[in-house]
């Protein structure tokens, strides 16, 4: 008698084995399919937050386009803080900078428009903040050297 041909209470062995092994592949298919629909719920639930998500960054990028709004800021500005466009008659070219620079080294003020207006016509100052004036000589001292 054979392993194949041997009976265990009535059934052959061959026959438990195969039982067994359909027992273990259909546990085997239940389990798979189990953690299949987890994950497929997983895939899901991220995929309902990525488009809640994106919902809000749409929501938030209209509203800093909104607060960004050129009219908005320039009402604002001028509601809260006292701010207004420069006038034109502050404008001054690239050439006029230094000149502004060494009124404001020397004078410790802001230009007024006179300086904004000699800026822009490129008039150069009469004084260099690099090489400041000599000091004034008393006019008893000049006469005598003058001797």
């Amino acid at each position: 008698m054979s392993l194949l041909d041997r009976r265990v209470r009535g059934f052959r062995l061959i026959d438990l084995i195969a039982a067994a092994l359909l027992v273990a592949l259909v546990l085997g298919v239940y389990l798979a399919k189990t953690m299949a629909g987890r994950e497929r719920a997983e895939i899901a639930s991220m995929d309902r937050q990525i488009d809640e998500e994106q919902a809000r960054i749409r929501l938030l990028q209209a509203e800093v386009a909104h607060l960004e709004e050129p009219a908005r800021l320039e009402r604002l500005s001028a509601a809260y803080l006292g701010m207004a466009p420069v006038s034109i008659k502050r404008d001054v070219g690239p050439d006029g900078l230094a000149d502004i620079a060494r009124t404001v080294m020397i004078t410790g003020k802001t230009p007024g428009d006179e300086v904004a207006k000699a800026a822009s016509e490129h008039a150069p100052l009469d004084f260099d903040p690099t090489h400041p004036p000599a000091p004034p000589t008393a006019p008893a001292a000049a006469e005598a050297h003058a001797r």
